[in-house]
């Protein structure tokens, strides 16, 4: 896997602005976590995220902690991305097209301090899996709206 990253991409039938409000809120993300670990935001973050904005998050894998977060990309209802102290990223992409708006979402870890050791381990599947489910939920969220 040379390109240290893996994504999957979904049509939701609702407009690129309301996706990224869910995304630009760290108080939301928990909601649309299908991967089980997002628990809570914690307080202090801001209510809305922008470039280089930190926010952080109670998590859960096995046992719980917390987690520190900084955007590092961000272009207004087309991408956010944040990573954390390890300097992997997930990566939001929106695009709108007939019916609603492309979104991609990527764990990208070509910019870890420790790539391979991801790459060997079982994170890649897993959090392939809970991006997957991630924009089911999206996808279902939008779909009675």
């Amino acid at each position: 896997m040379g390109k240290r990253q893996v994504s999957v991409t979904k049509t939701v039938a609702t407009t690129p602005e309301q996706i990224f409000a869910l995304l630009a809120d760290p108080a939301k993300h928990p909601e649309l976590d299908g991967s089980g670990t997002v628990q809570a935001a914690r307080s202090g973050n801001p209510s809305r995220l922008e470039l280089g904005a930190k926010f952080g998050m109670d998590m859960k894998m096995g046992a719980p902690y917390k987690i520190q977060n900084t955007v590092v990309e961000f272009e207004e209802n087309r991408l956010i991305a944040w990573r954390h102290f390890n300097g992997h990223r997930w990566r939001w992409q929106l695009r709108p097209v007939d019916g609603g708006t492309e979104v991609t979402e990527t764990f990208d870890w070509s910019t870890a301090r420790t790539p391979l050791l991801i790459s060997l381990s079982f994170f890649p599947r897993k959090n392939k899996q809970g991006i997957e489910r991630t924009l089911a939920r999206l996808e279902q969220r939008f779909a009675a709206a």
